[in-house]
């Protein structure tokens, strides 16, 4: 391959990865961490008295008496079907109000049939870990915020990175392939991880960029394709409802398991999780059947669903029930739970979740790839070294970006621990001080310098992380009311591994910042450093790559 091509694409991956890094550093961070929602939820939540269980003979009852004296609820509401430790009650809704804020309401009965209604405030920790997925952290209101649509132009760049990379490393590919060269020099070191890492996780790397594009410009997407394919008719739309379609008596309300049989007619594996309500009292009632079945993919993070009509039992909508897809849905579905992980079981969701962790890798690696390469350009040049601005300030947003998400997250788990043991609001106290670490970081991280501002904020994330074990530990030894464990003891065990990982780290970074090279923005003597130059050669500054 001519070396003009070559440089032209190493120019290309080079600059479409410095733009994007940082944000899909924290992107694939936090991915990993949604792989585990539900824990981590259940983690910092004390845990929730659960209102009493009602049989399915009781069912019709309590929806009856929940709507007469809460009306709103008859626009949605859910029936739970499974009963474990993270369903709180039989029957639940949301209310939304006209400032875009929520209120949650659980429902049941005692055993002499009296309503119980209680207020709910879930947690929003795992609400923090997915929007940081998928906004990289940039606020924003709305179902599409800005930091959506900027991750789907980063996600584009993404794959012109994947595509130059790919190119790059092809005249190599069959003699470097999964080589490690430790001996070497650090700088080819961490070029042969980030190369193998991104070769060998390639297809995943695709299907992520190639989906977050498509996912935050859907709305475009369908408006295009409503103008040039359908006419300017709608390409997807619930139908108008009939002004001349009957109402009903919600007495009359099928449940869950006056609906199973027809459900089992179409597949006899699929287990039902939960039927949301919609519409009740009016002329367009439907129920959305949510469930699995294992020999299937489905189109949510964890669950597929059909669409009935509450009263008649009528099939209204089948198109995302396990098995009865057709081929466009089955490739649709497929991208979906191919992006989320949602097949495969806890297997899965470790292999994911180590592919997030991975990629992470490959964006802070490249960072860290291009300011080592100011640095050994420089050094040939037989020059006296004084790095450049752009390397050191590269190498502190690196730093204070990446690390200090990282120590956010953490910090945010086990500080939202205490506050809710103590009775205070743990949903803002995860976002405040998610926030307040990471910008401190990020300023600490140019305060201080590259060198010394890793080594301080890799200790923090170090014992960021140990914090969540020592809240754990706290937990279980005070006991309740006011302190809990949650039984996780894989968040404990991950946060504690992590811990080391980072200490160890932290260390090997101030080692070579104190005695490894002094002509690298990794030093502390932020000084040009006298060398012995030939004759006639002259001490310049740095020139610009």
């Amino acid at each position: 391959m001519r070396g003009d091509i070559l440089k032209t694409y190493k120019t290309l991956h080079t600059w479409t990865g410095l733009i994007g890094g940082m944000a899909l550093f924290i992107c694939f961070f936090a991915g990993a961490l949604t792989m585990f929602k539900p824990e981590l939820d259940r983690w910092v939540s004390p845990p929730a008295q659960q209102l009493p269980w009602v049989e399915e003979s009781r069912l019709s009852l309590l929806v009856e008496k929940a709507i007469a004296e809460h009306p709103q609820a008859a626009n949605s509401f859910t029936l739970h079907v499974q009963r474990n430790e993270g369903v709180e009650a039989p029957m639940s809704w949301r209310i939304r109000s006209k400032d875009g804020s929520s209120t949650y309401w659980l429902a049941s009965l005692d055993a002499d049939n009296r309503l119980i209604v209680r207020q709910h405030e879930p947690s929003q920790l795992a609400h923090l870990v997915d929007m940081l997925h998928q906004t990289a952290g940039i606020p924003g209101e709305g179902h599409h915020m800005w930091g959506v649509y900027v991750m789907g132009a980063v996600c584009f760049l993404y794959g012109l990175a994947l595509l130059s990379g790919v190119i790059l490393l092809l005249p190599s590919l069959v003699k470097d392939f999964l080589l490690l060269r430790r001996q070497k020099t650090s700088k080819r070191f961490w070029l042969d991880a980030h190369n193998v890492i991104g070769i060998t996780s390639l297809p995943f790397h695709i299907l992520i960029a190639w989906t977050v594009v498509v996912f935050a410009f859907h709305d475009q997407i369908y408006d295009g394709l409503e103008a040039l394919v359908y006419q300017g008719e709608p390409a997807f739309g619930r139908a108008e409802a009939d002004p001349d379609a009957p109402t009903f008596n919600t007495a009359e309300l099928l449940m869950p398991t006056q609906m199973a049989p027809v459900i089992a007619k179409l597949s006899a594996n699929f287990q039902i999780y939960e039927a949301s309500y919609s519409r009740v009292q009016g002329n367009a009632p439907s129920v959305r059947i949510a469930g699995s079945d294992a020999a299937h993919m489905v189109r949510a993070p964890s669950f597929g669903f059909v669409s009935l009509q509450p009263y008649t039992g009528e099939v209204l909508d089948k198109d995302y029930l396990p098995g009865y897809e057709d081929g466009w849905l089955d490739m649709v579905i497929a991208v979906f739970a191919l992006h989320f992980g949602s097949y495969g079981g806890d297997t899965i969701r470790w292999v994911y979740f180590m592919l997030g962790l991975s990629g992470a890798f490959i964006f802070y690696s490249g960072n860290l790839l291009w300011i080592e390469s100011r640095r050994r350009k420089q050094r040939e040049a037989g020059q006296v070294v004084e790095q450049q601005k752009n390397a050191r300030l590269m190498a502190s947003a690196t730093v204070g970006v990446c690390w200090g998400s990282v120590a956010g997250v953490a910090l945010a788990m086990s500080i939202g621990k205490w506050v809710s043991a103590t009775g205070g609001d743990a949903n803002s106290a995860y976002l405040w001080v998610y926030y307040l670490v990471f910008l401190s970081a990020l300023a600490w991280a140019f305060i201080c310098g590259p060198a010394k501002g890793a080594v301080h904020i890799l200790a923090l994330c170090a014992l960021a992380c140990l914090s969540i074990v020592v809240s754990a530990m706290a937990a279980w030894l005070i006991g309740p009311p006011h302190w809990w464990h949650a039984g996780l003891a894989m968040v404990e065990v991950t946060a504690l591994l992590f811990s080391l990982i980072f200490a160890n780290m932290a260390i090997k970074v101030h080692r070579r910042a104190r005695c490894g090279p002094q002509d690298s923005v990794w030093a502390y003597a932020e000084r040009p450093v006298a060398t012995e130059l030939p004759v006639g050669i002259k001490p310049v500054s740095a020139r610009k790559p």
